[in-house]
């Protein structure tokens, strides 16, 4: 069958039909940068890097967008506790969350937009609103008239009788509105924080909009699949959907999606509560194996809460090692295999495939590969014991090529710890390699002006929406150990 996904909007699964199926856009939530990551991030990232891994394994061209909220409170309140900068806090906490995210096996987004390198779009965003009368200055501030969007509360479904004053809880003075539940699109700038011109005057944007203006900078009016946490279905996905549609008149997105939280004590982990635990944390002090944190997210439908408890993180613990005794069956006993005989096995890949694409079922999907590695284990336990296994050595190499191939679309991969982030970043995506232990190795003879050069030719290629050019030297600096990173203006790389 097709893939389908719960849509939030609708309330149902739905067959997944792209606007244009050689470029699905998605578009997904980040972090605010004041603070390292906490497990709650972890999964909402590790579930959507699936859904992307997945999308392309079944054939579709993926462009995936991911931004970092670097204007708000509270960067700004832990510059002040730091006595530095809100860029210098933001910037620092940017490049952990690409370490951590490294770790996880994350594969880097196509581009990481920034609210701050998107001012002029926020600021035109603004103004068509305020043109439409959908939008109005208030001393300084300006902010979204809400009931003038006949569809405010189609996402959440909540309606504005049912809810308090205040609801989106980052808004400015209520004073100054017109309606209480109006929220911030623009905020007069207060003494002291960092303040951009507008024809309102000195001030910053409001969250909601900062993501509204990305996603239209960077995918146009229109994507297929708007993804992040539940936390965010009411006020900000329900905020975005008010501005962008007010003034594209056609839907944001065609399906939105929505990961369930992770709590600690029957309460959502977040910071504001001070119950989390960052994935440094975990990996570093508690020395937990990045694919143990992986098969745990994993083990949940993305939908669904899941419980942080030792009892947890311990089973997941004892999965992994099955998935990786089967994982690393090839380098114990079958280094002689003809690579020929790799080939997907059909039962198990239709039967991993069917669970993928109702509502991306990842337990039904891991069951899937414990069953492959079980059958490895048995293999393994008769040639050690008998000297050979009652299975031939093609059934073998297609059960080990199919568990590596499929594990690798949920991300699972045998020696990450002793991998760098730069050969994560370049690891492919549908494919199974046939070490997978192996490093990704850099090709000397590949100099810096020759690595810009490709580049350069890869944003002509951008500048010209030439994605399919584009893709193809993303791919060829890749194979080359190069991974890039797009932000606004500048890609940065690096081996």
């Amino acid at each position: 069958m097709p893939l389908h996904l719960y849509n939030t909007l609708t309330r149902r699964k739905q067959a997944f039909q792209p606007l244009d199926a050689s470029q699905v856009k998605l578009y997904c939530c980040g972090v605010t940068v004041y603070d390292y990551c906490h497990l709650g991030h972890g999964r909402s990232y590790m579930v959507w890097d699936t859904l992307r891994r997945y999308l392309k394994f079944s054939g579709y061209g993926v462009r995936y967008v991911q931004n970092f909220t670097d204007i708000d409170d509270k960067i700004l309140n832990r510059a002040k506790q730091e006595g530095t900068t809100m860029q210098a806090v933001a910037d620092r906490f940017t490049d952990a969350y690409f370490e951590d995210m490294a770790r996880l096996n994350i594969l880097p987004a196509d581009s990481y937009p920034r609210a701050t390198h998107t001012l002029d779009g926020i600021q035109r965003l603004i103004h068509e609103l305020e043109q439409q009368g959908t939008a109005y200055a208030s001393e300084g501030d300006v902010y979204y008239a809400v009931r003038q969007f006949p569809g405010y509360g189609k996402l959440s479904g909540r309606k504005l009788e049912d809810l308090q004053a205040g609801a989106s809880g980052r808004d400015a003075d209520a004073a100054k509105k017109r309606d209480p539940f109006d929220f911030a699109l623009w905020k007069a700038a207060k003494p002291g924080e960092p303040f951009w011109d507008s024809p309102w005057g000195k001030g910053r944007p409001g969250w909601h909009i900062e993501c509204s203006a990305m996603v239209r900078q960077e995918l146009g009016e229109a994507i297929d699949i708007h993804l992040g946490g539940a936390d965010l279905v009411f006020p900000h996905h329900e905020n975005e959907i008010a501005q962008s549609e007010a003034v594209t008149g056609q839907p944001l997105a065609q399906i939105w999606l929505h990961n369930g939280m992770v709590n600690v004590g029957g309460e959502k982990m977040s910071k504001s509560l001070g119950n989390f635990t960052t994935i440094r944390q975990l990996l570093d002090q508690g020395g937990v194996n990045p694919m143990v944190l992986r098969l745990f997210v994993l083990q949940a439908h993305y939908r669904k809460p899941i419980d942080f408890t030792e009892d947890a993180i311990a089973s997941a613990t004892s999965g992994w090692q099955t998935l990786a005794e089967g994982l690393s069956f090839h380098d114990r006993y079958g280094q002689t295999w003809d690579p020929e005989m790799f080939c997907l096995g059909e039962t198990a890949q239709d039967a991993f495939q069917c669970a993928m694409d109702d509502d991306l079922n990842t337990p039904m999907a891991l069951a899937v590969l414990f069953d492959l590695a079980k059958e490895l284990r048995r293999a393994g336990n008769l040639i050690v014991h008998e000297g050979q296994s009652d299975r031939s050595a093609e059934t073998l190499a297609q059960y080990w090529y199919t568990l590596t191939t499929l594990a690798g679309i949920l991300g699972l991969e045998l020696g990450l710890e002793q991998r760098s982030a730069s050969s994560l970043a370049s690891a492919s995506l549908g494919s199974a390699p046939v070490q997978t232990q192996e490093v990704a190795v850099v090709n000397p003879g590949l100099s810096d002006p020759a690595v810009e050069d490709l580049i350069a030719q890869r944003q002509a290629a951008r500048n010209s929406k030439n994605w399919a050019e584009a893709d193809r030297l993303r791919d060829e600096l890749q194979n080359q150990g190069i991974t890039l990173i797009d932000q606004p203006g500048v890609t940065r790389w690096h081996r």
